[in-house]
């Protein structure tokens, strides 16, 4: 499946010494089969001027999300999307008989994409509750001191604000947009909102503000091993998010199966 990874225009000089990895279909969405070497590679391309990045990561509920909305998925189109969770390896080895060569999740991966990147960068963060992102990048100046951090806004600036904060995107273009406005919000900001004149890469995050400062705590390292970080998370908030695993992860299996099922008969 081919991709478009970087606007139209730059692609062909982007991708001129970079291969595109392999795309495998969960349900409908095109994830890239790629090791964290390879996407880091992608992803440094376009801080060094090789174009113009949207990042998003796909988890189970971001399939199911997508499921029901034909414009999401279309969007979607235009992203580089990085496989998140055991939920899309159980796909994957459902649909191609393997698993994707590494769990590049946003919280893990986005540190990951700091820590390898020496030469400094300009990231700007972008989301959350009020203070959050700043205290959330706090941590990422503490962590990663070779960058500069900026909190453009939190997330709930008002529809007559958001002129300013594009703006203000354009006049300082970072390298690194990091939206945190969660499934499918942050996703569809960045495709209708951000070009190749507001950042190099613009990437949905999720929760990584919320972990960084604080406000929700990740699950036991032994936990993260055995790839069930979801149960942790459930348990500490059962009201937010029962619907999106007890119901959510049966419903992505299910999808999945009859993907499953549809290519056999054809």
């Amino acid at each position: 499946m081919n991709v478009v990874l970087f606007q139209t225009s730059q692609r062909r000089a982007a991708l001129a010494d970079l291969p595109e990895p392999a795309r495998r279909d969960i349900a409908g969405i095109p994830v890239a089969a790629a090791t964290s070497d390879e996407a880091l590679a992608l992803i440094d391309h376009a801080f060094d001027g090789g174009g113009h990045l949207h990042l998003a990561y796909c988890n189970a509920n971001l399939v199911n999300i997508a499921a029901r909305d034909a414009g999401l998925r279309e969007r979607l189109a235009h992203f580089l999307i990085l496989p998140d969770g055991i939920g899309v390896d159980i796909a994957s080895r459902l649909l191609y008989g393997a698993a994707f060569p590494a769990n590049l999740n946003g919280t893990d991966f986005t540190p990951a994409i700091l820590a390898a990147r020496k030469r400094p960068l300009r990231v700007m963060l972008l989301g959350g509750r009020p203070g959050v992102a700043e205290r959330a990048a706090t941590r990422l100046r503490a962590d990663h001191p070779q960058h500069r951090f900026t909190v453009l806004s939190h997330g709930y600036f008002g529809p007559d604000e958001e002129a300013a904060l594009l703006a203000r995107l354009a006049l300082e273009r970072p390298d690194l947009l990091l939206v945190a406005f969660g499934n499918p919000r942050q996703e569809q900001w960045i495709a209708d909102h951000i070009e190749a004149r507001h950042c190099a890469v613009a990437a949905g995050i999720g929760a990584l503000f919320d972990f960084l400062a604080g406000e929700v705590a990740r699950a036991p390292e032994t936990l993260r091993a055995l790839r069930l970080e979801w149960t942790y998370r459930l348990w500490l908030e059962p009201r937010r998010l029962w619907r999106r695993y007890v119901v959510g992860n049966p419903a992505f299996l299910m999808r999945v199966l009859r993907q499953k099922l549809t290519r056999r008969s054809t």
